[in-house]
């Protein structure tokens, strides 16, 4: 008797395993890897821009690396073109040819990983506002080159006046 509880406490385990198993699966398949939840967040905008064409991902500025729960909001910085393809299209997106002189924007936000509640939060500036932070980036430059060349003269000015504060010998 003794053995057949053994057996069926062993059929009981395996049938257990067999259905964690089977229950695990779906949940290790459903996470995105990084460059689809990008890839998500690129339809996201097509979804919510209000221009005739749509946009694909030009560049990617980050790649994540770090943590993987896939309901921790991961940051992502990219940049989209305007392609030629209209918003009405049936054809997949990888398949629309970037404009010519089309409309470049800057992403950034984050998007999380999981495939069945995955979110995405990007805003996505015009190219004006681009060039406004390029316009920032080089101002920014000159402005701390002039300051590194005035510090650089007070440098030498307070030398100069230790020099000549040393005591002189006469002939």
């Amino acid at each position: 008797m003794e053995t057949q509880r053994d057996g069926l406490s062993l059929r009981q385990w395996s049938l257990l395993l067999l259905l964690l198993g089977l229950v695990m699966s779906p949940a290790i398949a459903q996470v995105l890897s990084y460059q689809q939840a990008v890839l998500r967040a690129v339809d996201g905008f097509n979804q919510r821009s209000l221009d005739t064409n749509l946009y694909r991902l030009l560049d990617q500025d980050l790649q994540f690396r770090g943590d993987n729960d896939p309901d921790t909001p991961k940051p992502v910085s990219f940049r989209v073109k305007e392609t030629v393809c209209p918003k009405t299209t049936q054809q997949p997106l990888e398949q629309c040819d970037f404009k010519e002189n089309g409309l470049v924007k800057q992403c950034v936000g984050t998007v999380t990983l999981d495939q069945v509640r995955g979110s995405f939060d990007i805003n996505c500036d015009g190219p004006q506002s681009v060039k406004r932070v390029a316009r920032l980036g080089g101002l920014i430059q000159r402005g701390g080159q002039k300051l590194g060349e005035k510090l650089e003269r007070i440098g030498q000015r307070i030398k100069d006046f230790f020099r000549n504060l040393a005591p002189r010998t006469e002939s």
